[in-house]
């Protein structure tokens, strides 16, 4: 695979004044990597989830005046969209490189995931790293990390999937740009493998 890995020029991106001259700097510098790295994950998540997974880079489409704040690569079973469906994400913010599986407002199933992932709070909180991340807002780009939630406030976030219409669910992995730029190409890759395989299991509890 030729993935070069992540640079400040890519972060940067996000600096760029004024929605095309943004636009156009994230179609040239950032969509082939995120390509690249789609194409690469497609096959590896198939395998971890027993699913086909189709890659689907975000084009950002519907903006006509803010132009975007993060940018991603996302997985689901299929082809035409991913944004109803449980999926995966690799992105960047500028300060920030994601690893996501996500539910997000758009679902229609939300609530019926939600219950489910209430019955299975325990062994979720069990599971997950404490240093892995969790988000109820993809559009914004704080977090919690998971050894500092009990886990009443783990099913609090699960049942905010059910009752609150925008309500999301993210669980996943962040790292710091510098690091990003740091780990370099196939320490980053290996990075991602491992933060897939610790959330593949989310997806099976959304779906079963």
């Amino acid at each position: 695979m030729d993935f070069p890995g992540f640079t400040n020029e890519d972060f940067d991106v996000f600096l760029i004044d004024g929605l095309g001259p943004r636009m156009e700097a994230l179609k040239e510098i950032i969509r082939p990597k995120l390509e690249i790295l789609g194409h690469y994950f497609a096959p590896a998540l198939s395998a971890l989830t027993e699913d086909e997974m189709f890659v689907h880079v975000a084009k950002h489409a519907r903006r006509t005046i803010n132009p975007p704040k993060d940018t991603w690569v996302a997985f689901a079973n299929n082809s035409r969209g991913y944004k109803m469906l449980p999926h995966f994400q690799i992105g960047l913010w500028n300060t920030h490189l994601f690893i996501w599986f996500a539910i997000i407002y758009e679902a229609p199933q939300k609530d019926a995931m939600g219950a489910k992932f209430v019955k299975k709070a325990a062994k979720v909180y069990k599971e997950i790293p404490k240093d892995f991340v969790w988000s109820g807002d993809h559009t914004k780009p704080e977090t919690v990390k998971h050894g500092e939630l009990t886990k009443a406030d783990l099913t609090v976030q699960f049942a905010r999937l059910q009752s609150v219409k925008k309500g999301e669910l993210l669980c996943g992995y962040t790292i710091d740009r510098n690091q990003v730029i740091q780990l370099g190409s196939e320490a980053l890759i290996k990075q991602i493998d491992e933060v897939f395989k610790k959330v593949a299991p989310l997806y099976k509890i959304a779906l079963t």
